[in-house]
């Protein structure tokens, strides 16, 4: 039966004990088993780890090397067993979560204290900013990202679809009209983003094709949030996810136009997090905990008398 984990612990205590008797005495072994079991590590790795007199023992370099991966790798198997023997809320850390503002408030920041009730000791450390950042660079350990994804080495978790519409309140189409087709749009105050990625048009469906239309406004915020709080005060139309606008559609605060002009305008949900398999255990009991009822949040079921 392959026992390197032992091994390993025998090989530790030696170079700790700085002796094979010494080692054979704290392991209630006898110092020949321990000469042995030294020498098959070495066997088997067709190196010297241990460079032997009668005075003392020394490391070589590649001995240093096993010495130091050892401590590593058994570290960490002492954590995986004494996380799953506790169970789950005995997990800890700090996990560095990036989502954009609209994401954040909406999906994700109202599954946090239930969260907190089944890991009590993981902290959030949650910034939410609708411009793209560098995860490597800002030590994120995951980031909810709506839209294209980059070429990169993280892994994405898709979580959804997210459909675009176009909203208004009543009190703003009373004042000024329900745009009825795409030209339209010209006359109104289309409130837009100011980010680098941010482009002042719209794709927008006529005919039957897709095609850019350039949109002005009076307002270019760097959230949707701050879109969706002017849109909700009247002051003109937004183009806001599903997800953003569904409590205050089905409240009646906002109402969807030109619906069949943003049909199909969608883009997918994903979380990304560098993985592997030695992703942190915090991380993937974020990961384990969110990414589902997010999938719920992006597809919840349909209303009563729909579909």
């Amino acid at each position: 039966m392959d026992n390197r984990a032992g091994e390993m612990q025998v090989f530790l205590r030696v170079v700790e004990a700085g002796s094979f008797s010494e080692a054979a005495r704290l392991l209630q072994m006898t110092p020949s088993t321990v000469s042995k079991l030294i020498g098959r590590i070495e066997g088997r790795l067709g190196v010297r780890l241990l460079e032997r007199s009668t005075r003392h023992l020394s490391l070589t370099a590649e001995g240093r090397i096993y010495y130091e991966k050892s401590l590593a790798l058994l570290a960490e198997l002492d954590g995986f067993e004494r996380e799953l023997s506790h169970g789950a809320a005995s997990a800890g850390g700090t996990v560095r979560v990036n989502a954009s503002v609209a994401f954040g408030v909406h999906g994700l920041e109202p599954l946090l204290p239930a969260f907190w009730q089944a890991h009590p000791n993981i902290q959030v450390d949650l910034s939410l900013s609708d411009e793209i950042i560098d995860l490597y660079l800002e030590r994120t350990d995951v980031a909810f990202r709506v839209g294209t994804l980059q070429d990169s080495s993280m892994v994405a978790r898709r979580l959804g679809t997210n459909r675009r519409r176009i909203v208004a309140s009543p009190a703003y189409l009373e004042r000024h009209g329900t745009p009825a087709g795409v030209d339209d749009l010209a006359h109104h105050n289309c409130l837009g983003f100011n980010f680098r990625r941010a482009v002042p048009v719209w794709p927008l469906k006529e005919n039957g094709r897709v095609a850019d239309r350039a949109v002005n406004g009076s307002l270019l915020a760097n959230n949707g949030e701050t879109v969706r709080r002017m849109a909700l005060a009247g002051v003109g139309l937004a183009r806001l996810g599903s997800y953003h606008a569904r409590a205050d559609l089905a409240a009646g605060r906002l109402v969807e136009v030109l619906a069949d002009a943003v049909d199909g305008d969608e883009e997918q949900i994903h979380a990304l997090y560098f993985g592997g398999p030695r992703l942190p255990h915090r991380v993937r009991a974020f990961l384990d905990f969110v990414c589902p009822r997010l999938q719920d949040f992006l597809n919840p079921p349909p209303a009563a008398g729909e579909g």
